[in-house]
């Protein structure tokens, strides 16, 4: 039953995702689905979540190694991580707050 509600849950987190209009769809669907993903997992919580899926929808798999070029994304990060994990609880992960967060961020780093 538990099994259940949980993919109820990931269904209309993905469903309302879809459907809301969006400036950076690519965020927003990096880090819902992401987030819903992590936070059916047992024993996660959901700032570790939060800022799992910061780090998998900031950085590029290219950023892993430290560069100057890269520095950005890590300010990104690092910014967004302090600021911006508070927005997303296990019920709702608030992918529009965040976003406007994490944009902020981008502001602050450039």
């Amino acid at each position: 039953m538990e099994d259940m509600k949980r993919m109820m849950i990931v269904f209309l987190v993905m469903g309302l995702l879809v459907m809301a209009p969006t400036t950076n769809a690519d965020f927003l669907s990096c880090f819902g689905g992401c987030f819903a993903v992590c936070v059916i997992t047992p024993g996660k919580e959901a700032a570790s979540c939060a800022f799992k899926c910061l780090k998998d929808c900031i950085l590029p798999s290219s950023s892993l190694q430290l560069s100057k070029s890269n520095s950005k994304h890590f300010c990104k990060l690092g910014c967004a991580s302090t600021l911006c994990t508070k927005y997303s609880t296990k019920r709702n992960p608030n992918s529009k707050k965040v976003e406007g967060c994490v944009n902020s961020c981008s502001a602050i780093c450039t």
